[in-house]
């Protein structure tokens, strides 16, 4: 069984991004992303309907990253510090090396390879920082742009289950993905 330490929430960098710990000061980021109708259209979770939801979902963030349960990181543009997308692993399997990857970006940096670049770092971080050997994404199956994302990262579209999910009296559909880690030759020789 793997360990987690997920605190302190490291930084990582890419080529246009940096990846941080979200904190009270981007509660109003938080608020757009969490509370914006569209961008929460394929996520079944309740909006966010004030600063006050959006600290409530920080401190959670924060909570879970130091039960070691789920991390997730504000996507910022190098050089600026507003959030502009949240990406993490929403759940953690220590038990089966495994996590669920989730991800949202602000409607103004659509389109501009900004998510794959975020998964491309957050994949790397986990695979070889936490040695998970698989990672899983949960989508709508008429999200295209993020089935869009996950098959650029190699993601193989493993099931699509019909109202799996209930949320806000209607059931709904999922589709769910899977990659397997880049690294298994050297993890599976290690044991």
């Amino acid at each position: 069984m793997l360990t987690f330490q997920l605190t302190p929430v490291p930084d990582i960098t890419t080529d246009r991004l940096v990846l941080r710990q979200i904190h009270h000061g981007d509660a109003s980021e938080i608020l757009y992303l969490r509370g914006h109708p569209s961008l929460m259209h394929f996520i079944p979770r309740p909006r966010a309907a004030s600063i006050e939801d959006a600290k409530e979902l920080i401190d959670r963030f924060l909570k879970l990253a130091e039960q070691n349960e789920a991390i997730n990181w504000g996507i910022t543009l190098k050089g600026e510090d507003k959030v502009i997308g949240v990406i993490g692993y929403v759940k953690l399997n220590a038990a089966a090396h495994r996590a669920e990857v989730g991800y949202m970006l602000h409607d103004g940096y659509h389109g501009k390879g900004i998510i794959r670049e975020a998964l491309a770092a957050v994949l790397h971080h986990g695979f070889e920082t936490y040695r998970l050997h698989s990672v899983e994404a949960i989508i709508d199956p008429v999200n295209v742009a993020s089935e869009k994302v996950l098959n650029h990262a190699g993601f193989v579209k493993e099931g699509f289950f019909r109202e799996a999910q209930y949320f806000e009296g209607q059931y709904l559909d999922i589709s769910v993905y899977t990659l397997l880690t880049p690294f298994r030759n050297k993890q599976d020789n290690g044991k």
